[in-house]
């Protein structure tokens, strides 16, 4: 970092409170008290930053995440490791503070729907949201808006709406396809419109500190003041030109200085400042409230692969300008969605919200699917990933829906706190394997894979006749299903009930199936029809038709009943691709 004279430096902010949205996914306990946001006092200068930050939220005190259960799976002594974007190799995480992480997310520009994109950014770091609590730490997650950018003034014009009001909205939308998503909500949502003053103060910071620029009204960042400029990514100085969301300006030092600030236009929402009425760059906001909130020195700062540069690289740029102490552990960002091997786009018409996917969908088969590929990967959305996760999670649900069954006719007090050696033994390896994976870098699908043996198990001790004469029968269900309950929670996959998912799962294959549930069981009873009366090419031909269309049939002594399963000519497909 570059050494600044005569610098100041931010302080969190006490703790605030802003307005619940309806359908938001806050939670009251998450909030923070008593803000004034006009309060610049708050931005006087620490010479230790990192020893002043104090999480705001006890996670001790509650035994939810959110309203789910914590889970119980002893954390192990093993240790965390993830990938550092700044180091571009794994690190041994240790926070700064002792039991306490500090981790920002940059959050949606509200202008839209959410895409799948975004439900991959936001799946990832909710999952390492839920393993460090799980781990015990105390979390302060922090997730903007921005609710004033380009984009959003460009569509409010086309809208005729108020900007402010059309990303309000817009957040509010996200906000549930988080709840749908499983996401669990951050400790806080700072707005860019509810921090213009803290904006104000770090823009004047790093104009005082001699690395910005005034331009007829419009405030510029120098890189050229900053020889560190290009550590994130890796570019150099002279590669670099106007970024995204960078106008071409022939004003500039330096064809890739960036906005702090830009002056009113007509038609555009603007705030007075010392340098006349305006409103913020894309990229100092980030800055602004990751420092109110966290302070300039904190342990995670995440988002997508497309954040490196330039956003993430400006932000680096502005925070060590206005402080010197300023200084992030962890950069740490998820890799990009293709749809067909081919990259998402608009332009390409291969772009899909959140809300089309879980039209036909279950949201927590999307989420499976998204956490089936480790998070840096690129991750290819189709049509065949989708339906076998649809499938898998099914298949995960209604094992765990016949153990509870099974258990539920027993009294649970009666159970022997005693597992069948072999089961034992399944048990310690599925949760050692689940320990070393997820402090691998989060390593999720190893956890997937690993869920089979367990399933099998219990499965087995259900179904075969072997299985029913076990000793400990009940005893090593009850700690099969309680193991792998407890991976799900973390993992974000665990719904409220398993038959409400298990219905809302086959709802959805029916209409991917275009076909109603009434009609699906009279195909079973022509079926059966046909096969009493031993036409078995008109009985197999049925169950191809409806196989085709993704209902699978199963036969056993009680009757046919049908599950959800990939359409025979994905399957050929996937056959033929491995």
């Amino acid at each position: 970092m570059a050494t600044l004279l005569l610098v100041k430096c931010y302080k969190p902010l006490t703790p605030i409170r802003f307005p619940l949205l309806r359908n938001s996914l806050q939670t009251t306990s998450h909030y923070l008290s008593s803000f004034n946001p006009n309060n610049r006092r708050l931005f006087r200068c620490l010479s230790s930053l990192s020893s002043s930050y104090q999480p705001l939220i006890d996670e001790k005190s509650s035994s939810k995440f959110n309203g789910e259960d914590k889970p119980q799976i002893p954390p192990s002594s093993t240790q965390l490791w993830l990938h550092n974007t700044m180091t571009r190799k794994k690190e041994l995480f240790k926070p700064k503070v002792e039991g306490k992480v500090g981790m920002y997310v940059c959050g949606v520009t509200a202008y839209d729907l959410s895409h799948i994109g975004h439900a991959r950014v936001y799946v990832t770091f909710d999952v390492l949201y839920r393993y460090l609590r799980h781990l015990g730490y105390q979390v302060h997650y922090v997730r903007n808006f921005t609710d004033v950018d380009d984009k959003i003034i460009a569509r409010a014009n086309e809208l005729g709406e108020d900007p402010i009001s059309l990303s309000r909205r817009y957040c509010e939308e996200f906000h549930k396809d988080m709840v749908h998503l499983h996401c669990l909500a951050p400790s806080v949502e700072p707005r860019v419109s509810d921090h213009m003053p803290q904006i104000m103060d770090m823009i004047k910071q790093i104009l005082d500190n001699g690395f910005a620029y005034r331009v007829d009204g419009d405030v510029y960042f120098s890189v050229d003041k900053l020889p560190e400029y290009g550590q994130l990514s890796g570019r150099k100085l002279e590669d670099n030109r106007a970024g995204e969301r960078v106008a071409v300006d022939s004003r500039k030092k330096n064809p890739a200085d960036f906005a702090l600030w830009k002056s009113a236009k007509e038609g555009e929402p603007f705030w007075e400042s010392p340098w006349g009425p305006g409103r913020p760059g894309w990229h100092i906001e980030c800055s602004a409230m990751s420092a109110a909130y966290l302070g300039h020195s904190f342990d995670i700062h995440g988002g997508g692969m497309d954040l490196v540069f330039p956003h993430h690289e400006n932000e680096i740029a502005q925070s060590c300008a206005a402080c010197k102490h300023s200084n992030v552990t962890f950069w740490i960002h998820n890799g990009f969605v293709t749809i067909d091997s081919e990259k998402m786009s608009k332009s390409l018409g291969n772009f899909f919200t959140i809300r089309q996917v879980i039209e036909l969908y279950h949201p927590l088969a999307m989420r499976l699917f998204l956490i089936g590929t480790h998070y840096r990967s690129p991750i290819n959305y189709s049509v065949v990933q989708l339906e076998s996760a649809s499938e898998r999670i099914f298949y995960i649900y209604q094992t765990l829906k016949d153990c509870e069954n099974v258990l539920s006719q027993h009294d649970a007090v009666s159970l022997k706190d005693l597992t069948a050696p072999d089961t034992l033994d399944s048990i310690n390896k599925f949760h050692n394997d689940f320990v070393a994976s997820m402090c691998d870098d989060l390593h999720t699908p190893v956890v997937l894979a690993a869920l089979s043996d367990p399933l099998k198990t219990i499965n087995d001790l259900l179904h075969t006749r072997k299985g029913k004469k076990q000793a400990m029968r009940l005893e090593s269900l009850a700690a099969l299903e309680k193991i792998i309950r407890n991976v799900l929670t973390v993992l974000g996959l665990i719904p409220t009930s398993y038959s409400e998912v298990l219905q809302e799962l086959r709802e959805k294959a029916l209409k991917r199936a275009k076909l109603t549930e009434d009609q699906v069981l009279l195909k079973i009873e022509e079926r059966t029809a046909a096969r009493k009366n031993k036409e078995y090419e008109k009985s197999d031909a049925v169950r191809k038709d409806l196989a085709s269309v993704g209902i699978a049939l199963m036969d056993s002594p009680e009757g046919t009943t049908w599950r959800p399963a990939v359409p025979l000519e994905l399957q050929e497909q996937q056959n033929a691709a491995t």
